[in-house]
């Protein structure tokens, strides 16, 4: 029976107890999982539990044990296509355990990713799965003293504070920039987004410039954005290079989202794709793969590192293995219908 409005307040073990007709300490070892406890009674006090609408009171038992079963989750942004799906990878790994995985956004600002990191850790969570390698001092000294496994994901470019899993973003970009001098193409442009803060998208290219440089080839044109990626500011974006820049035979974006709506774009204007302009955006968007054109791309293994990043967070719980790990993915190009063969 549910608790009336006017008497709302935090339901006990007792209420479970009187609501079972059992003791309170049999209803303490079925919520725990623990001890000898038959299964018709377990059925009787779960089921009141339910009815009741019983949580039970994780806060003292942290007390004991210094920790909740919580993982921080904390990455720049939800709008991002990219980390729902390294959500997803989290999820799946730890619905079959205690932990649970809670979320932080940052938006790209250091400051930010302080105070979320702060309170956060402020709850003694069982472990912190954070995107990116670049932090302020002052986060890297609150993850390096948590005392609690921290998993630095979705990039391998540098030394972790503890663990890390992602993939290298300057190979991506390397390996991009190669294929598209593979294919033919050589007056090349660029559009993404500010490379201060996000520091992946720089990475991918600098690798890609590097690539260039090395078979003889420059950038011609460039543009950066700082709105949100949409395929509306692909077409925008696109359009205005094009219009600066006619000679241009194949652009390179910083993802798949301002890509597509490039590749949009340059059909409705006639151009023959990957012929006279080729194109190639990174992250492999599932979104995307019902187009007409399949954009090239890379994927970025988004599933796969998250959990990955979450299995590193259960063998250190169960097993104390050292702190260290590095866990490097590889990502692949998929050429789609927008980048000709060599």
């Amino acid at each position: 029976m549910a608790v009336p409005p006017s008497d709302r307040r935090p339901l006990t073990l007792r209420d479970v107890s009187e609501a079972s007709g059992v003791s309170e300490m049999t209803v303490s070892r079925v919520l725990r999982n623990r001890g000898d406890v038959s299964a018709t009674t377990r059925a009787r006090v779960l089921e009141a539990a339910k009815r009741l609408g019983y949580v039970p009171n994780k806060i003292a038992g942290a007390l004991a044990s210094q920790r909740v079963n919580l993982v921080a989750v904390i990455i720049p942004s939800l709008s991002n296509m990219v980390f729902p799906e390294v959500l997803t990878g989290i999820s799946r790994t730890l619905e079959e355990t205690e932990l649970q995985p809670v979320v932080g956004v940052t938006d790209y600002q250091p400051e930010k990713e302080e105070k979320v990191l702060y309170e956060m850790l402020s709850w003694r969570p069982s472990g912190v799965i954070v995107a990116g390698l670049e932090h302020s001092d002052a986060a890297r000294a609150m993850l390096a003293a948590a005392g609690i496994p921290v998993v630095e994901i979705m990039d391998t470019d540098g030394t972790p504070i503890d663990a890390a899993v992602g993939i290298s973003h300057r190979r991506a970009g390397r390996e991009m920039g190669q294929a598209i001098l593979a294919s033919g193409y050589r007056r090349i442009g660029f559009m993404g987004t500010r490379l201060g803060l996000d520091h992946r998208a720089r990475k991918r290219f600098e690798g890609f410039t590097e690539a260039l440089a090395k078979g003889g080839v420059e950038i011609e044109d460039r543009e950066f954005y700082t709105d949100g990626s949409a395929l509306a500011k692909g077409r925008e974006m696109t359009k205005a290079m094009m219009e600066r820049s006619p000679e241009l035979d194949f652009l390179y974006y910083s993802n798949d989202m301002i890509g597509a709506g490039g590749l949009l774009w340059l059909q409705e204007q006639g151009y023959d794709v990957p012929n006279r302009i080729g194109l190639a955006g990174f992250n492999d968007v599932r979104l995307l793969q019902g187009l007409p054109t399949k954009l090239a791309t890379m994927d970025s293994c988004r599933q796969e590192i998250g959990s990955r990043a979450a299995e590193i967070i259960l063998g250190r719980l169960d097993t104390d293995e050292a702190p260290g790990n590095k866990v490097e993915l590889t990502p692949r190009i998929n050429p789609g219908d927008t980048l000709r063969a060599p």
